[in-house]
């Protein structure tokens, strides 16, 4: 029986593999110790205001669904009251 391997597996592989290739870019590196330091440093900072930019952003967006379900449904009960009331069936 064969054995399956699951999405974190393959995640695991994937992280293993830039690390390794990371790594190999280090050492066949053309510039100094120091300019590879100061570049790794940039990378960084990029990536950590990229992945506090995308955040914010979606932290934006899932507020801006959550306001306009709440809208929505506020209108969708405004409006079943309403039918309830023509048709007869309000809560006294």
């Amino acid at each position: 029986m064969a054995k399956r391997c699951s999405a974190g597996s393959h995640f695991l592989y994937f992280v293993g593999g830039i690390g390794i290739g990371a790594i190999v870019a280090l050492l066949w590196a053309p510039q100094s110790g120091e300019e590879t330091r100061d570049m790794i440093s940039r990378k960084t900072e990029e990536g950590r205001d990229y992945v506090t930019a995308r955040g914010l952003e979606m932290r934006r967006r899932a507020e801006d669904i959550a306001t306009e379900g709440r809208r929505k449904f506020e209108d969708l009960k405004d409006q079943g009251k309403d039918l309830a009331s023509r048709v007869g069936l309000s809560s006294q």
